[in-house]
């Protein structure tokens, strides 16, 4: 018997093939947030995002950044959309061809939020001047 690879190593980051099924995972849950398919009257017209979609090595858990379109999604929703993470998990499983059905997490997605605090930071004029270019005189 040959021996076996050895295992791969957690911090280089996802494999390609848990990118490629997360992706997966990610376009049908998309899908079935545009045809809006919810018994559950906080997600009726529920304008939800999927951003992203991180897998477990396993496969058997996904967690779904989602965010509303431009604005955080109320609690209500979030809510809502746990519930709801049953009768999605099925879904994505007739969606999506998988060993196991994987269990669906879903968190806010705060990326957008990131970007604008780090973006306020670098329009002050503290850091404006930092980055600005040098000065003739040879002063800094």
């Amino acid at each position: 018997m040959p021996p076996r690879p050895p295992h791969r190593d957690p911090a280089a980051g996802p494999s390609q093939r848990q990118l490629r099924v997360a992706e997966e995972v990610r376009h049908a849950l998309a899908a079935l947030f545009e045809r809006g398919d919810f018994r559950d009257p906080e997600l009726l017209g529920a304008r939800i995002t999927v951003t992203e979609v991180r897998a477990s090595p396993d496969l058997r858990h996904m967690t779904a950044f989602v965010s509303g379109l431009g604005r955080d999604v109320p609690a209500a929703q979030f809510a809502a959309l746990r519930r709801a993470a049953p009768f999605l998990r099925g879904q994505v499983a007739r969606a999506v061809r998988l060993k196991y059905a994987p269990e669906l997490h879903f968190q806010p997605d705060t990326a957008l939020d990131h970007a604008a605090r780090m973006s306020a930071l670098l329009r002050r004029p503290e850091v404006a001047r930092d980055l600005g270019p040098p000065r003739e005189d040879g002063e800094e």
